[in-house]
C-alpha cells in the first residue's frame, strides 16, 4: 500500500490516544503521518474504551463508548482503517467471552465480528487492519480469562472476515516482564512512552507497506 498523500482512521484506545508518550508529536499515528506523508491521521483513540458493550456502566462514562459505536462515525472517505485495541476488554471489560458466532456486542466475540463487519461495509474495497494487543505486565487470567485469548479471538475473527492482522502480541518487540524492556519502553507495565511509540510505529508502517 502506498501512504504517501492517503488519510488513515486509526480507532484505538489510550495507546492510539497517545498515553505514555510525552505529547501527541510523539504517538505512534502522528510518527506515521509525519514519516510518510499522509494527507491526514484521524485520530479515533479514547482511553479505557473496549471493543464490547459494558453491561455495568464505568465510573468515568467515556470509558464505554465502545469500538463497535465509534466505528459507525468515523470519516468514511478515508483511505484505511487500523483497529489496535482489547486490551481494555481483557483489562476491566464485563463482557462475556461468547463464542465463535456470536454477532452481537455484548460478548468478545460478537463485538469483534460485529465491528468487523461494519468497517469491511462501510470500507469495501479498502484496507481495514487489525492490530493485536502488546503485552502487559498483568496479562495473566482474570477468571480464567487471559489476555491471549483475547488475541487469539481477534486472531481467528479477522481470519473468517479475510482481514489482515499484525499481531503485536506475538512481535511487538516489547514484553515488560523483562526488566529492560519495561524501563525502556513501557514503564508503566503497559503503555509505551515516546521509544515504544516509535516501535509501534515502524511496525505498523512495514504492515502496512507490505499490503
Amino acid at each position: 500500500m502506498e501512504l504517501k498523500g492517503k488519510t488513515i482512521n486509526f480507532l484505538g484506545d489510550s495507546i492510539t490516544a497517545g498515553y505514555g508518550a510525552s505529547c501527541e508529536e510523539k504517538r505512534f499515528t502522528d510518527l506515521i503521518a509525519k514519516r510518510c506523508g499522509l494527507k491526514k491521521a484521524n485520530n479515533y483513540g479514547i482511553c479505557g474504551t473496549r471493543f464490547a458493550h459494558q453491561n455495568v456502566p464505568s465510573d468515568m462514562p467515556e470509558y464505554d463508548l465502545d469500538f463497535c459505536y465509534r466505528a459507525e462515525n468515523m470519516d468514511e472517505s478515508a483511505d484505511a482503517v487500523v483497529v489496535f485495541g482489547a486490551t481494555n476488554d481483557f483489562g476491566h471489560g464485563d463482557a462475556p467471552i461468547g463464542r465463535f458466532g456470536d454477532t452481537s456486542k455484548e460478548t468478545f466475540y460478537g463485538a469483534c465480528s460485529q465491528l468487523m463487519t461494519t468497517l469491511i461495509t462501510r470500507y469495501a474495497g479498502k484496507p481495514v487492519v487489525f492490530i493485536t494487543p502488546l503485552h502487559r505486565e498483568d496479562e495473566d487470567a482474570y477468571d480464567g480469562k487471559s489476555l491471549k485469548r483475547y488475541v487469539e479471538i481477534i486472531r481467528e475473527t479477522a481470519e473468517f472476515y479475510s482481514l489482515p492482522v499484525l499481531d503485536l502480541f506475538a512481535c511487538g518487540g516489547m514484553q515488560p516482564r523483562v526488566p529492560a524492556i519495561k524501563e525502556k519502553f513501557c514503564p508503566d507495565g503497559l503503555h509505551p512512552n515516546d521509544a515504544g511509540h516509535e516501535i509501534l510505529a515502524d511496525r505498523i508502517v512495514n504492515f502496512l507497506k507490505n499490503l
